[in-house]
């Protein structure tokens, strides 16, 4: 595929021919020496992937003078999200992938990289010493943990039998930090039970596994946490009593010897958690996970919320990325799965009020009527996911990473689309699809970028639609890169599109392999 466009009516294709060409040539000396080593704003005005020229972020009549955020993505509650990167190779106080965090804090204009906090196990205040291949910020989640107001970021590490840490937030962004010791797998926040408070759920390391899922340690801490002792307000059975059972007693009386697979404190594992949000309407969040089912398989599982503790059910997918949003705008999270190891397609699982039990889904890839490009093997479609609503339009709109695309000669060079969210599902009118040889977006296209590796939609300027962030974690030998572009009520803009890595943000750049993961 060489060029990139809207779906909409008979709009002109955007390529980079021309003046684009002398861009690019630009962008290739830049990359040349160092990639994106200065941090890189647009700076032409460019085309909206519609074909029609895109508002100026500064000229847009709906910006307001206080950001409008969602809470959960605000550590400083100025109303503007902030947004959070893993650079998990990253080399810190010489540690070779000891790993590291980078929030960039939000405002009026987006993100900027001189607004940041640069956090690892390094950091004044952060629990713990750089380790070696601990990989730190290879998960971590957001939520207001303790009830003042300011979310709060849990950090999780990559290397079994590590501990998680709490990052409080505050009207200065994040500060302190407490350690969670032995769960550092995963670390997932939301009201799970329904109290209106943000709860907290706990992975520990599962150990080795084989042919049968071992039991992997969990925790349910009930909100709020308190930042002063460190401690929940309670703390619930992982699995609801239903669930309890293990390998000698098939039932609750695995309690009682401490035997449980999945049980008050365990479960059934590894598992994975990948995104949150209600399913079935009943006002408790849900965990979408990877959990290990046994003989080498794994499948995606939602972890119900409950007062008792979590219930389980399936969904779709046997792997890939996960986001979960209200796609049909019916008032029942969706679960969206990326390409997997079960199908090549994006998979849409309908949520309901007797979740999992309503048999409707939706699967599409690039053939989809309106979404532009050609579907080819190995593209990935869906290989970040981000759901939530962009446009405003009560419907959310889905993110996706298409981080094996190739054009223009390039090999896994890599794009993302935005599609929107309809009464029936996603559509392909009016979507966009873009790559770093769109006009407008820093940097070039280059085989092997993987462009649309992770994604994540937050409000960063605080105009009411969230905005996107889109990383490589292979861009400048695996050093890594975030691109952030304006949301709108149409869409997405590249006008006002910026990108920036390690080395604009002060941080080790060496194999960092910068947005991993974004939140």
């Amino acid at each position: 595929m060489t060029h990139i466009r809207s779906s909409v009516g008979t709009g002109p294709r955007v390529s980079r021919k021309s003046g684009g060409a002398r861009r690019a040539r630009a962008a290739a000396a830049l990359l040349a020496a160092g990639g994106l080593s200065a941090w890189a704003l647009a700076a032409t005005p460019a085309f909206a992937a519609t074909g029609h020229p895109a508002q100026s972020p500064s000229a847009a009549s709906a910006k307001a003078a206080k950001g409008q955020a969602a809470k959960t993505d605000d550590f400083n509650g100025d109303g503007y999200a902030d947004v959070v990167a893993g650079a998990p190779g990253g080399t810190v106080s010489g540690k070779a992938t000891a790993g590291y965090v980078v929030v960039t804090y939000g405002s009026a204009s987006g993100l900027s990289p001189a607004h940041k906090s640069i956090l690892s196990r390094s950091t004044s205040g952060v629990p713990g010493t750089a380790a070696a291949k601990e990989q730190f910020g290879s998960a971590f989640s957001k939520g207001d943990l303790d009830g003042d107001g300011y979310s709060d970021l849990v950090i999780g590490s990559g290397k079994a039998g590590l501990s998680s840490v709490i990052l409080w937030g505050s009207p200065t962004g994040l500060t302190g930090g407490t350690e969670i010791k032995g769960y550092g797998q995963t670390p997932t926040v939301g009201d799970f039970d329904g109290d209106g408070k943000a709860d907290l759920a706990l992975f520990g390391d599962p150990g080795s596994y084989g042919d049968d899922p071992p039991a992997q340690p969990a925790a349910l801490w009930k909100g709020p946490v308190s930042r002063t002792t460190g401690q929940p307000a309670g703390k619930l059975n992982f699995l609801d009593k239903s669930e309890w059972w293990g390998y000698d007693d098939n039932g609750a009386a695995c309690a009682d010897d401490d035997s449980c697979i999945n049980g008050p404190h365990s479960v059934a594992g590894p598992v994975i958690a990948k995104a949150t949000g209600d399913v079935n309407g009943d006002g408790r969040e849900d965990i979408v996970a990877g959990v290990y089912d046994g003989d080498g398989m794994w499948q995606n599982h939602v972890l119900l919320g409950s007062p008792d503790g979590f219930t389980h059910a399936t969904t779709e997918g046997y792997g890939g990325a996960v986001g979960v949003g209200d796609v049909d705008g019916d008032g029942y999270d969706d679960v969206v799965v990326g390409a997997n190891d079960a199908t090549s397609k994006v998979t849409i699982d309908f949520g309901s009020a007797d979740y999992p039990k309503q048999d409707r889904e939706q699967t599409f890839d690039q053939t989809l009527p309106g979404f532009y490009g050609a579907q080819e093997k190995g593209d990935d479609v869906g290989s970040c996911v981000s759901v939530a609503d962009v446009t405003g339009d009560g419907k959310a709109d889905v993110l996706l990473g298409i981080s094996g695309e190739d054009f223009s000669g390039l090999t896994n060079a890599g794009s993302f689309a935005l599609l929107h969210g309809t009464s029936t599902g996603v559509t392909g009118s009016g979507s966009q699809v873009v790559h770093q040889n769109t006009a407008g977006v820093p940097g070039v296209a280059e085989t092997g970028d993987k462009f649309g590796a992770a994604c994540t939609l937050a409000d960063t300027n605080g105009d009411g639609h969230r905005d996107i962030a889109v990383s490589s974690s292979a861009e400048n030998d695996s050093a890594g890169a975030l691109w952030s572009f304006n949301g709108t009520a149409s869409g997405l803009t590249t006008t006002g599109a910026t990108a920036f890595g390690p080395a604009d943000l002060g941080a080790t750049a060496t194999k960092a392999l910068f947005g991993s993961t974004l939140r």
